[in-house]
């Protein structure tokens, strides 16, 4: 007899016929256990079916998956994928239209399936499904079901993307440019060379070449957000693979035909809510916008350039009156320099010679250019700024060149102007979209923030760092509140002076107190457990409600989600993929299961297969933060189940809630800092009664025992 760990109970169907109960050893060959299950069925040529899973996506069971299959797993008797690739390639030859129709159909289904892609290709399939989408006849739902198919057979890497013709990707591309009444073919064929560009970058260059933005505009003005993020992904894939000087130019034509503002209007004022999907593309056009500022950042001000000096001059010019130079065309030419050299410093450049402040890249040029700006899109404030600090007294001035210099380089690591897109970000500030020169008014919002905090703390020379720490702070908190508009920001922003960022920051210091009594540490530490304990259940009743999680490809995202929750009785891991849209699946609509008890051990980021894989040169931080799996006996083989939590929330609660399952300690920041947050709430309230006494380090000394016990009353004395 097989060992039992080798042995799953599972069922087993078939349309018109009763389910078998049977226990799969999965140390038997699965063509002997096909051989019996037809056998009991009185079907011959057993070579001519195959198992599928009877739920989600109905993988076919191969010799090389078959240790997925848990206790309880449904499975259903079907064509084998050989035979089946056959009938639908045959029937897409010779077949009428409505035999067509419903060959695709059962083909796109099919499609996301290795085994049965596999046998699509190799029986010439890609080859008939491109002569469909070149013919293009009909271009309704037989298009859009071979689009379909077409993408997911190439999206297994099987067959490289470079093997595509021009004419099939110029088809493909007119479908995108052609007004149709069915929206499902467009935004297939967005989807479609989406994957292209990103793959193959001469396709890429071909892509870019046959559709005009200008069409790309169109889609993203229709109300349908489907077709809007197919739009805004081709966009952003097409800008991706473009050199620096075909993106800027782009970006300029893009915001000539107000792109700006029809994301704001159409998309993100739209009253669908925003799928992650787009605001992950909003996050890099977001990025790859304000990356057009990198250059000016790194490049250092050259000292013996005409424009620049000059661009210097009208900066100092702007805000005194030439009148030194222009009543005294007599002074000599030490005296102009030592007049500029004076108002130089007055605009609170640290060296006499302002190019020395800007020598430093970053911020490099990128400073120059917001003072630039600053000067001439608000004079009045610009003017105000200078005058009101030149008639301080010299040590409470605020820099205006210092202040703008640091203020660029913090600007530039909050938004992290220069580093590269996250595959999985979706960390986009509307207000960017709502508002041209984003960013330069969005320093000419924060250069007046400095001088009013400067004023609020009665700041010296020698207070520069502690007043740029206080707005760092403040611009951070506003940044995370994700305004809607400039305007908003400005309001918000003024609103976090200097007293209320004092108060939050005693705020959280009392939440985050840690050094105590030693008698509050002690009880602290019996309150320990209690705690964890709660801690503990409140994480196995969040992996009982279950979370989605997505697949992630290494090449490009993909909108295919899975769920997985823990079991009520919490013995069972539950899982399966989940369509696009529907709704959060209950625990017993899933098709596969994890008993804990085979559960051995929980992985961590680099730790992870699935991470492991991908190899570290293409090694993407933010998943691999986000990265943990499940390793579980599978045969007497180590199998693994695979997660990429869909947050860093998610993530510590999923690895604290399988933590507490397996018995080891949890080890999440979420964890501590939840813990904290008890242990300082547990402790207020037990000492509440002792509130302004004041606690000892040692306990009081014992008194010594008495000399006698005399004083105990003596009830045997009767009371008058």
């Amino acid at each position: 007899m097989a060992p039992a760990r080798n042995v799953v109970k599972i069922a087993i169907q078939m349309p018109g016929a009763i389910p078998q109960l049977i226990q799969l050893d999965q140390a038997k060959p699965l063509a002997a256990v096909l051989k019996e299950v037809c056998n009991v069925w009185n079907l011959s040529d057993c070579e001519h079916y195959a198992l599928q899973y009877a739920d989600g996506h109905r993988k076919y069971i191969t010799e090389s998956n078959r240790s997925e299959i848990k206790n309880g797993s449904i499975l259903s008797l079907s064509i084998a994928p050989d035979k089946e690739a056959e009938r639908l390639l045959t029937a897409l030859k010779s077949g009428s239209r409505e035999v067509k129709r419903e060959a695709l159909r059962r083909l796109a289904l099919l499609a996301p399936d290795l085994t049965f892609a596999g046998e699509v290709i190799n029986q010439d399939g890609l080859e008939h499904l491109g002569a469909i989408i070149e013919d293009g006849d009909d271009l309704g739902e037989v298009l859009a079901h071979g689009l379909r198919a077409f993408s997911e057979l190439m999206e297994h890497g099987v067959v490289s993307w470079e093997t595509l013709s021009s004419n099939l990707v110029k088809k493909v591309v007119s479908y995108v440019n052609m007004n149709l009444m069915d929206a499902s073919v467009p935004q297939l064929a967005l989807g479609l060379l989406e994957s292209l560009a990103l793959s193959s970058p001469p396709l890429g260059q071909l892509v870019k070449q046959e559709v005009p933005l200008e069409r790309l505009l169109v889609h993203l003005q229709v109300l349908n957000q489907p077709l809007q993020t197919k739009a805004m992904a081709l966009l952003t894939a097409l800008l991706q693979n473009a050199s620096f000087a075909e993106r800027q130019a782009m970006l300029d034509y893009l915001g000539q035909r107000n792109l700006r503002q029809f994301i704001y209007k159409n998309i993100i004022h739209s009253p669908v809510p925003l799928g992650d999907e787009m605001a992950h593309h909003l996050y890099v056009l977001q990025v790859l916008t304000l990356g057009l500022l990198e250059p000016r950042m790194r490049t250092p001000l050259d000292p013996y350039n005409q424009e620049q000096r000059e661009q210097l001059q009208a900066l100092r010019q702007a805000a005194f009156e030439p009148d030194g130079e222009s009543q005294g065309s007599g002074l000599s030419a030490d005296r102009r320099r030592s007049i500029c050299a004076r108002e130089f410093r007055k605009l609170g450049f640290s060296n006499s010679n302002p190019a020395q402040d800007l020598e430093r890249a970053p911020p490099g040029l990128l400073a120059l250019d917001n003072m630039l700006y600053f000067s001439s899109h608000a004079p009045s404030a610009y003017s105000r700024f200078v005058l009101e600090n030149s008639s301080r007294e010299d040590k409470h001035e605020c820099p205006f060149a210092r202040g703008s210099i640091q203020l660029t380089v913090l600007l530039c690591e909050l938004l992290r102007i220069g580093e590269p897109c996250s595959e999985t970000a979706q960390d986009f500030s509307p207000m960017f979209f709502g508002q041209d020169n984003s960013f330069q008014e969005l320093f000419c919002v924060c250069i007046q923030l400095l001088n009013k905090t400067w004023k609020e703390m009665r700041a010296t020379q020698e207070d520069f760092d502690k007043v740029m720490q206080v707005v760092r702070e403040q611009l951070t908190r506003t940044l995370a509140l994700k305004p809607t508009s400039l305007e908003l920001f400005r309001t918000k922003v003024n609103t976090l002076s200097y007293s209320e960022v004092l108060r939050l920051r005693q705020t959280e210091r009392m939440h985050q107190e840690g050094t105590m009594a030693p008698p509050v540490l002690e009880l602290r530490e019996r309150l320990k457990p209690e705690l964890l304990g709660l801690i503990r259940h409140q994480r196995l009743l969040r992996l009982c409600e279950g979370t989605l999680f997505r697949k992630i490809s290494s090449r490009r995202r993909q909108d295919k989600a899975w769920f997985c929750c823990l079991s009520p009785n919490y013995k069972m891991l539950q899982y399966g993929d989940v369509e696009e849209g529907a709704p959060q699946p209950s625990p017993e609509s899933l098709p596969d299961k994890l008993p804990v008890a085979e559960m051995r051990a929980l992985l961590l980021g680099k730790d992870c297969p699935h991470v492991r894989e991908k190899g570290s040169g293409k090694q993407n931080k933010d998943v691999c933060e986000l990265a943990f799996s499940v390793s579980y006996d599978a045969g007497g083989k180590a199998a693994y189940l695979n997660f990429i939590a869909p947050s860093k929330r998610e993530f510590c609660l999923w690895t604290d809630g399988l933590s507490a399952l397996l018995g080891v300690a949890m080890g999440s920041e979420q964890m501590r800092m939840e813990l904290e947050m008890l242990l300082a709430m547990e402790t207020k309230l037990r000492l509440l009664e002792l509130e302004n006494v004041p606690i000892p380090d040692q306990p009081p000394p014992v008194p010594p025992p008495p000399t006698n016990y005399n004083f105990c009353y003596d009830c045997s004395i009767a009371e008058p």
